[in-house]
């Protein structure tokens, strides 16, 4: 068991998300987007996967059902997005962006790459490597 001095580390991720969330905000706004950090990572994935079901986005982007159907309704409401039922199955649909979600996502990913670069440096790969590895055996640990 870690030294009691390592209990402020939930603290210190949730400040480091917080700080990044609020750059990614100050970005978009700059761009003259209005978009959180959340339904930016619902657009990523849709323009990288193409149109998803509700189930493949959460499963994908690591949120619950009800915070992925929320995000989609804005992101609907805003025109970047749109359900449609699926061909073969009308109790489900598939979500997928809109033209003006991939213009959307082609005008910011320029920007968050460049965020994505100052996150990251000053570490090599291998920091990254075990940074990602040491995240994902805490939430092994939790049994998710």
């Amino acid at each position: 068991m870690p030294p009691l001095s390592y209990s402020n580390v939930g603290t210190l991720l949730d400040r480091t998300t917080r700080l990044m969330k609020a750059h990614f905000q100050r970005t978009f706004r700059e761009a003259g987007v209005d978009l959180t950090p959340e339904q930016w990572v619902l657009l990523d994935h849709l323009r990288i996967a193409g149109a998803s079901s509700q189930t493949e986005l959460a499963n994908g982007t690591f949120k619950d059902a009800p915070t992925v159907s929320r995000i989609i309704d804005k992101l609907a409401k805003k025109k970047l997005a749109e359900r449609k039922r699926f061909p073969n199955d009308r109790r489900r649909y598939m979500v997928q962006l809109t033209a003006e979600g991939e213009r959307i996502h082609d005008l910011l990913i320029p920007k968050v790459e460049g965020l994505r670069v100052q996150t990251w440096s000053g570490m090599t790969e291998e920091d990254y490597e075990t940074f990602t590895s040491l995240l994902q055996q805490i939430r092994n640990n939790f049994g998710d």
